[in-house]
């Protein structure tokens, strides 16, 4: 048994954490790559994973473990009418409405029956094995470790193993031929249960509360209200970290399941090591070195630091990690009887559920920006502060005197520093924020004053501006956090996604349709419309990606222009003269088509356009679904013969250029490249931003003056492999030291 019952949760485990990664991939080129897709999965598992708990709570407890078993051989073979798992034909997300309850119903008609029987093995299995009569049945507890280990191998398995080997198509029945191995061994698992002469005693102690080897555990007391509590707490709280932390990654540098899989990946473990059998990582520990990491991912947030990526990632990650442990181990520690073994999973799986619905849906609705990541930050250190076993809520004065002024102090300092406007100077920032930290860890000792001293760190940081100017406006969709900014010397407006600039306007009269950041007449985009000028009076321009507008000011008299957005927040800014004129004063006959850019132009004309330009971003990065083999026949078969591609491959973290060669190559493409990195302090004065830019076209000599402009390099493929919808992989082109 201590075989077939681990070997079981594991591979059901690893099932339902392999699927997640494999369906958000097959999802993402429907809806622009937004890593809204990713949380809102997650939350959608969550939830079922909640209804499976519940579903092997009231079965055990209604029908006994026999009979429970008896339908469960029944019911895992309905997946089977699932298989293989797939998105149907002609799903299309609407344009217009926010897409989640779309995705949510997509998910649940083609995933919901596969998740759900699986999600159920796990405490099935565990209540099942518990009314055996094995020496270790009395805490099968330390089979929830094992389903935990299956679910890490799962996740890390698809970004490492499935994704960059095998196409979408092949995962899926690799999947399905896993889940025949996982009603076999399920199958097994019953005839244990039916053979086992403990069954029925088990059976007859669910009233009385005992079991015939039973030893004895932490807390094995009644179930009460606080430790109901206590336990969806702890499970909130880490749901709701890693969900940020996700976001967080997803945004700054790519959308893809590795990303996706790495907060996940540390959140199943530390499932692991605290319902270990044996304590490898002492919660004591753990809470003792939570303010050493708590603080100083407070300030990373507060400063908004993206730089140098590794440390910064790093960062995240070892907070989320030790935050988990100590919240989990909240948890683990007051484990009940196995008795309420279903019980207890079914609230612990209902905190999980929650703080997912706190960041997938709730947080976008009540926060203009990502403020649920420190909020969750300040509720990880009062969970602290709940009382235990026996304990009663205790508190002084001080616990609450002290944090307010500890904030007084702090919003003092910024504000007087940042009237000397000195506020993005580090010396300036470790006066501001290095004393009150200080201040703030001299209170970790008592866990309710450290809370609320760290919560009023946060809440006094919203005072920083970074000298970079004010807000005008903060609006937060599905897709992400708009910003409009105005600098802190009134020139220009800039439109920012997360933290990336994704556009600036000049608020001279005089400069007003003049394009800016990486738009510049001076840059690669200005370059090529000055080489074509000969050739573009009646030219049909499609732009994929309507950031501010900048591009629409290349417009001229006798061109069609046209702008798909899979953003309406975005079109609402950009058509907003309140904020930005490129559309209502420099070029009005623009037309802009709402909804995901290939599903869109999908839907034109053969042969309809004379350029193609690719400058979709979802913050930092450009979602992959528009850079595939697939991606790339579409453009073709849309453009003229003559008719041009060029893509915006600008990235801190990526490194598209062997993407966009090899792409060229497979398709018999001429590319060339022209990085324009380094510039001038005049030319960042003027409000120009380092690009980088590559053009294809199906002829050498479409590409005009071009070809002999030194700048332009023309790029080879390397022979490697090629993106498609069914296989991509970051690992190639990521830039470890950018």
């Amino acid at each position: 048994m201590l075989t077939l019952y681990p070997v079981t949760l594991f591979l059901s485990a690893a099932l339902m954490f392999l699927v997640q990664p494999m369906f958000g991939k097959m999802a993402l080129p429907l809806l622009g790559g937004s890593p809204a897709v990713w949380n809102t999965q997650v939350v959608f598992c969550q939830g079922v994973l909640l209804f499976g708990y519940l579903y092997a709570h009231l079965t055990s407890r209604w029908l006994g473990i026999r009979r429970q078993a008896l339908i469960q051989c029944f019911i895992i073979f309905l997946p089977l009418l699932f298989l293989p798992i797939g998105i149907p034909q002609g799903q299309i997300p609407p344009g217009e409405v926010n897409p989640i309850f779309w995705l949510l119903s997509l998910l649940l008609v083609t995933l919901g029956l596969p998740f759900f029987v699986v999600a159920t093995i796990s405490p099935m299995l565990q209540k099942w094995f518990s009314a055996t009569r094995h020496p270790k049945a009395g805490d099968p507890y330390f089979l929830y470790a094992a389903s935990n280990a299956g679910s890490l191998v799962g996740l890390l398995g698809y970004p490492l193993l499935l994704e960059p080997y095998l196409h979408l198509q092949d995962q899926t029945w690799v999947w399905g031929v896993g889940y025949g191995f996982l009603i076999v061994l399920t199958l097994a698992c019953a005839l244990t249960v039916w053979r086992s002469s403990g069954s029925s005693t088990q059976d007859r102690s669910e009233s009385t509360g005992t079991h015939p080897t039973e030893p004895s555990l932490e807390n094995p007391g009644p179930v009460t209200f606080a430790r109901l509590i206590r336990w969806i707490l702890g499970a909130f709280v880490p749901s709701s970290l890693m969900l940020s932390v996700t976001t967080y990654l997803s945004t700054n540098i790519a959308p893809v399941p590795l990303l996706w899989v790495l907060p996940l990946s540390i959140y199943l473990l530390t499932f692991i090591l605290v319902f270990a059998r044996r304590t490898l990582v002492p919660h004591s520990f753990m809470v003792r070195i939570f303010p050493m990491v708590a603080l100083p991912v407070s300030m990373v947030i507060i400063l908004q630091a993206t730089q140098p990526i590794g440390l910064m990632v790093v960062i995240h990650l070892i907070s989320l990690f030790v935050i988990a442990m100590v919240c989990h181990g909240v948890v683990a520690n007051d484990r009940p009887a196995t008795t309420h073994l279903t019980e207890f999973y079914l609230w612990v799986s209902l905190g999980g559920v929650l703080g997912g619905i706190f960041n997938a849906f709730l947080a976008p609705v009540l926060f203009s920006s990502l403020l649920e990541y420190p909020l969750v930050l300040v509720a990880s250190a009062l969970l602290l502060a709940w009382p235990g076993k026996g304990q009663h809520f205790s508190y002084k004065w001080f616990d609450f005197a002290f944090p307010a002024g500890l904030g007084v102090l702090a919003a003092g300092l910024i504000l007087g520093v940042e009237n000397f406007q000195w506020a993005a100077h580090p010396l300036s920032q470790a006066v501001m924020f290095g004393v009150p930290a200080i201040l703030c860890y001299s209170f970790s000792t008592r866990p309710l004053r450290f809370g609320l001293g760290l919560g009023a760190l946060l809440l006094a940081s919203s005072f920083y501006t970074q000298g970079a100017g004010s807000v005008l406006h903060r609006q937060r969709t599905f897709f992400g956090v708009h910003s409009i900014l105005v600098d802190s010397q009134e020139r220009y407006h800039l439109l920012s996604h997360g933290g990336t600039l994704h556009g600036r306007q000049s608020l001279d009269p005089s400069r007003e349709c003049e394009p800016l950041t990486y738009y510049h007449t001076t840059g690669p985009l200005g370059q090529l419309f000055a080489a074509l000028e000969g050739r573009t009076a009646q030219w049909r321009v499609a732009a994929v990606g309507l950031g501010a507008g900048s591009i629409a000011s290349y417009r001229r008299p006798g061109q069609e222009w046209t702008f798909y957005e899979v953003d309406p927040t975005v079109v609402q800014l950009a058509r907003d003269p309140r904020f930005f004129t490129y559309l209502s004063k420099c070029s009005t006959d623009i037309e802009v088509v709402l909804g995901d850019a290939r599903l869109s132009l999908a839907r034109e004309p053969s042969n309809q356009f004379d350029l193609l330009v690719l400058d979709a971003y979802n913050s930092d990065s450009v979602p992959i679904h528009l850079m595939t083999q697939e991606a790339l026949q579409l453009y073709l078969d849309k453009i003229t013969d003559r008719g041009l591609i060029i893509f915006h491959i600008s990235n801190q973290y990526l490194d598209l250029t062997p993407v966009v060669a090899n792409l060229a190559q497979d398709l018999g493409l001429v590319c060339f490249l022209k990085n324009d990195l380094f510039l001038s302090e005049q030319e960042r004065l003027l409000g120009k931003e380092p690009s980088q830019w590559a053009i294809m076209a199906r002829h050498l000599e479409d590409l005009g003056d071009l070809i002999d402009d030194p700048g332009w390099q023309r790029l080879e493929g390397s022979g490697g492999p090629v993106w498609t919808d069914s296989y991509s992989s970051i690992f190639r082109v990521l830039k470890w030291n950018p």
